[in-house]
């Protein structure tokens, strides 16, 4: 099977995987919003937001070398399980040890009462994150994907129970996860044999450094990319202003309109599960410049064109998917969707960038460009929210993943050059932000507008789109 097509077999058995799961997990959206008042939701939104962040801190970026080195053939791969589950083990008790101080900090006081919860999520979390990486790494993508299917529909089983039926709120969506993730781990643990890789023998000191050397660059460029959502989140809740719509309410929308754009982080996770594998395990071939050009040429067609498909039925997918019947104030997010959308495309295609540095093992350059993009976030949180609030929020976001995005275009290609047209994707950009001034002024006869703008976005990203299917369907 040749590189292309080993690509894309992976990323269709990720897919199968992944989107009806997906789907579901979106789904949950008019769940939440039927049983879950905006305050609330920007309770729950924090909660999230703060588990992200210090996973990556408290696991030492696990996701990121476990892939990387259980995907290597020079290591051991039952040294790499066990050692990266002592890592993990060793963050449990950080993160016990933490979480109960951080009720003290003002921003974060809307979490307090949930510190046993959030213990709880973050920890299970990361096991189940443990488990499913190294079965990914192993190469038995079926079983990672069949995986995904079981544990999201466990999720809304519990989801539903908690939430719906039971009426518990924030407190019922934290025990969904936490016992969705802990059904996940033990079914991976079991079915893949975990139990033949983890032993106190296979540990090593030295590996561990090796990865921590490596992942110590990539925490704080994890941590910058979830302190830019939480930032948003945590501005709007705290400032104040007089020309917009701030508070805990705000935040809540904030995150609800932030469901919309998933749809496209959903189709970029699935490709990018694949992507990364190949990315690592094709790092040392001879044409691997030919073959991320193709393969980026199409990932960013796909995404531009997700992006106008997705901005084009707006309102339609804002209905099915968020229910405003009893909470009136969730049917006005579809006004800010339009630019988080866009933002979500660069974060897809820095996504795709950072898997360069990740292969070539360059994280510091991962670093850097991310800091450089958080610093930017938090200046125009600061400056943007008081006078336009959410949409402020969301040009932040949209200005700083934009920045990153031509400072890695540059960078990255110095460690794997490939040709890239910065005028398509500038003149793609500019579409799409003319869609959403349509969408949000809606003047008359806007649907039609939208429309022809969508056809221009598809045509013009027709043919790399196409060239990359040929490579595909070409025996190699």
């Amino acid at each position: 099977m040749n590189k292309y097509k080993k690509l894309a077999f992976n990323t269709i058995i990720f897919a199968v995987g992944s989107f009806g799961s997906k789907i579901l997990v979106i789904l949950l959206t008019s769940l939440y919003t039927s049983y879950i008042p905006p305050s609330e939701m920007g309770i729950k939104e924090m909660l999230e937001t703060t588990a992200l962040f210090l996973q990556p801190i408290f696991t030492f970026a696990l996701q990121e070398y476990l892939i990387r080195f259980g995907l290597d053939k020079n290591y051991d791969k039952r040294e790499v399980f066990t050692t990266s589950a002592v890592i993990t083990t060793l963050g449990f008790a950080a993160v016990a040890a933490i979480v109960p101080f951080l009720r003290f900090i003002p921003f974060l006081s809307s979490i307090n009462g949930y510190s046993m919860l959030l213990i709880l999520y973050t920890c299970i979390s990361s096991l189940r994150m443990l488990c499913a990486q190294f079965v990914r790494s192993r190469d038995m993508v079926k079983l990672f994907s069949l995986d995904g299917i079981l544990a999201t529909l466990s999720l809304f089983v519990f989801n539903y129970v908690f939430i719906a039926v039971l009426g518990w709120g924030v407190k019922g969506f934290m025990l969904a996860v936490i016992l969705s993730d802990l059904s996940s781990s033990i079914f991976l643990f079991g079915l893949a044999g975990l139990k033949n890789f983890l032993h106190v023998k296979f540990f090593k000191k030295s590996l561990a450094k090796e990865m921590m050397k490596f992942a110590l660059p990539l925490i704080p460029t994890i941590v910058m990319w979830t302190v830019t959502s939480l930032s948003d989140r945590i501005f709007i809740t705290c400032m104040k202003s007089t020309k917009a719509e701030l508070g805990l309410d705000a935040a809540g929308l904030y995150g609800v309109a932030n469901k919309i754009p998933n749809l496209i982080s959903m189709v970029s996770t699935i490709f990018f599960q694949a992507w990364n594998m190949s990315a690592i395990t094709e790092n040392e071939s001879s044409d691997r410049s030919s073959f991320y050009e193709k393969v980026y040429g199409a990932y960013e067609s796909v995404l531009f064109i997700t992006a106008g498909g997705l901005m084009l039925f707006i309102k339609p997918i804002t209905n099915l998917l968020i229910n405003s019947d009893k909470f009136v104030e969730y049917g006005k997010v579809y006004m800010y969707t339009p630019v988080l959308i866009i933002a979500v495309v660069f974060m897809a295609l820095n996504q795709f960038l950072g898997g360069i540095y990740t292969a070539t093992k360059h994280t510091l350059n991962s670093f850097t460009t991310s800091a450089t993009a958080c610093g930017v976030n938090l200046l125009l949180n600061f400056i943007l929210i008081p006078e336009l609030g959410i949409q402020g929020a969301a040009l932040a976001t949209f200005f700083s993943y934009f920045l990153c995005f031509w400072v890695r275009i540059i960078d990255a290609r110095y460690y794997i050059p490939f040709r890239f047209n910065g005028i398509i994707s500038a003149l793609d950009t500019g579409l799409l932000f003319v869609m959403s001034v349509v969408i949000i002024s809606a003047p008359k006869g806007w649907v039609i507008w939208l429309a022809v703008i969508f056809c221009v976005i598809a045509v013009m990203n027709f043919k790399p789109m196409m060239e990359t299917v040929k490579k595909v369907i070409k025996r190699g």
